[in-house]
């Protein structure tokens, strides 16, 4: 009896390729390992809760305290990315600051809007053509995510000040060590 009439002849294709590979060794995995994991929170809101109004552009506009846990061994850095994917333009970035002590685990309240910070931090442009933070201000109707995401990298960025987030994320790519995320939310009505 023919086995293709039966419809075995994928059965023995996929047998005969299993009895020709048998003592061949196993391939190497190119993949990258994932990074770790940091908890990223804040004293002001929980993720996926609304974000104060201080912290937008209907209150103070100021940058809200953030901590992290203790980064891994080898990190020479942080950055903090926060942006607004919600945004009717595209996503909408509202912070950069970068070359963060690797032995830094918080930010307070109220971050200065300057290039340099106090420790060796840098801080870039956000969307609103401004260094350092720029708090939510969404058009009215629904609510926006507000995405802060840290990095803890294995090298320093060293880029000047005011450069762009499409430039740092470029610059952070192959250094990641660890990453964490803290999303809050704000609605204009």
């Amino acid at each position: 009896m023919n086995p293709r009439i039966l419809g075995f002849a994928p059965f023995y294709a996929l047998l005969g390729l299993a009895a020709l590979t048998a003592g061949c060794p196993a391939q190497p995995k190119t993949a990258k390992p994932s990074a770790m994991t940091l908890t990223l929170t804040s004293t002001s809101f929980a993720d996926g809760q609304p974000i104060p109004e201080i912290f937008t552009c209907d209150g103070r506009d100021v940058s809200p305290p953030l901590r992290w846990t203790a980064p891994p061994a080898g990190t020479k850095s942080l950055a903090l990315i926060a942006d607004d994917p919600d945004a009717p333009g595209g996503i909408w970035v509202h912070w950069v600051i970068f070359d963060l002590p690797p032995d830094s685990t918080e930010l307070a309240q109220g971050v200065e809007r300057a290039q340099y910070l106090p420790g060796g931090a840098r801080q870039g442009l956000n969307d609103f053509k401004r260094l350092g933070y720029g708090g939510p201000c969404p058009p009215r109707g629904k609510p926006h995510h507000y995405h802060f995401k840290l990095y803890a990298l294995d090298t320093l960025l060293d880029l000047k000040p005011g450069v762009t987030k499409k430039e740092v994320e470029a610059a952070l790519q192959k250094h990641i060590l660890a990453r964490g995320e803290l999303t809050g939310s704000y609605q204009r009505e």
